[in-house]
């Protein structure tokens, strides 16, 4: 049964049903708008490599949610990519860490396409041959990206903070790991973690909700398949690694430092982090920040500094960094400002315009029909409806900005990865 619940702080409606099978179907209507979109997603990402199928384990190759994703456009009549196209649709997918999410939009010929996505989606077509020739395709991306600076600097700051958690490992695997992936675990993934019920639907845009849930009883499995068990390894509080360097073609040094945090799994206290984070990042590091201020001033930074704060199944951590001469001052300018505004408080002003501007960018990214989806979609897998991000964001203080600061920005929560050029 479809219910709407009507979000009064945003002026959003969403419709929601459960089908039979457990697969979640969120619709957010846009009267009058021409353009729809639809985003079909599973709970599946690069993190979840280790998990238990039918009572046995699994330890799967890393870099295997995101082959997976490649590979289920091939179907056995050809490529689901070019079939949306040729119907004017312009679909894509992407893999995350801990999600997998398929999408098109289109103003045309809709429900048609919808019936595509959902099919290709559920219907997994994989042949050795094709198996291993994506090898070859997808061993050149993981190539490409390992030659990028911005890439090995994240990549190695990650491997810095965690020492047993998956977020260590790249979303695309390494050249290695891929070449370990067979027809076969694809089908075990699929099996695995494609099923309704851990799955979810939504559609943003001018369409009829119940023909939207009709369409996917119609098209997707009856049964729903299990719960899958997934295992994230037990990450100790203290970080892997202090520092870590690597000389590449850089014409200056750049640097990346990274802030181990109290991690958080789930529910509406998931949502209250990222916000909380966030703000405190723009207080912290923002262009308007007096840090920034003074750093830029001093010439140890330049445009390209900034931040941000990322939280992941038993994972948090913020990060800040850009270009510098000095990385080693800046880091230790950045600890010592955090410090600096635990002790003396938040210039009250300046708290005030960033609460606002935090306010103001997430009302403005619901005016994106991609954001809404992903938002809802990211917001169901981790237990909290993003529609009431205001009442959370209501109950967010200044003291509890200042208590985050002075528990994660610390010293020993702290690692500094650089890029230096090569000689």
């Amino acid at each position: 049964m479809m219910k709407q619940t009507f979000y009064e702080r945003t002026g959003e409606s969403v419709c929601r049903e459960v089908l039979p099978n457990g697969l979640q179907i969120r619709v957010i209507p846009k009267p009058d708008y021409a353009k729809k979109y639809a985003f079909f997603a599973a709970s599946y990402g690069g993190m979840d490599t280790r998990f238990t199928l039918d009572g046995k384990p699994m330890d799967t190759p890393a870099g295997i949610a995101h082959y997976l994703e490649h590979k289920m456009f091939d179907t056995k009549d050809g490529n689901a990519l070019q079939e949306l196209a040729k119907n004017g649709a312009e679909p894509n997918a992407f893999t995350a860490n801990t999600l997998t999410g398929y999408y098109f939009d289109s103003t045309g010929h809709f429900e048609e396409n919808l019936e595509i996505l959902l099919s290709f989606v559920s219907i997994p077509y994989f042949t050795e041959e094709s198996v291993a020739k994506e090898q070859g395709i997808i061993g050149q991306e993981i190539r490409m990206i390992e030659d990028n600076p911005d890439w090995q600097i994240y990549t190695r700051m990650l491997q810095a903070l965690y020492s047993v958690s998956p977020v260590r490992t790249s979303i695309a695997g390494t050249v290695e790991s891929i070449s370990h992936i067979t027809a076969d675990t694809l089908y075990d993934c699929h099996r695995a973690f494609y099923t309704p019920s851990n799955m979810i639907l939504t559609v943003v845009g001018d369409v009829d909700p119940v023909h939207v849930a009709d369409l996917a009883r119609r098209i997707l499995p009856k049964e729903g398949g299990p719960a899958i068990q997934r295992d994230y390894g037990q990450e100790p509080e203290a970080v892997a690694q202090r520092e870590t360097s690597l000389a590449m073609e850089v014409s200056n040094p750049q640097f990346l430092q990274g802030f181990k945090c109290r991690p958080v799994w789930k529910g509406e206290e998931y949502i209250r982090t990222v916000l909380l984070g966030d703000m405190a990042c723009d207080l912290l590091l923002g262009e308007s920040s007096p840090l920034y201020q003074r750093l830029y001033t001093q010439g140890l930074i330049n445009g390209t500094f900034g931040g941000g704060f990322e939280v992941l199944p038993g994972a948090a951590h913020l990060f800040a960094g850009g270009e510098s001469p000095n990385p080693k001052a800046v880091a230790e300018e950045i600890q010592k400002e955090a410090l600096r505004l635990v002790r003396e408080g938040l210039n009250e002003e300046f708290y005030q315009q960033i609460r606002r501007a935090a306010f103001g960018a997430n009302i403005r990214a619901m005016n994106s029909f991609e954001n809404l989806a992903v938002s809802m979609t990211e917001g169901h897998f981790n237990g909290y409806d993003p529609f009431r991000f205001p009442e959370v964001f209501d109950t967010i203080r200044q003291e509890d900005v200042l208590e985050f600061l002075r528990d994660n920005i610390t010293a020993e929560h702290a690692v500094l990865s650089e890029i230096v050029p090569k000689e």
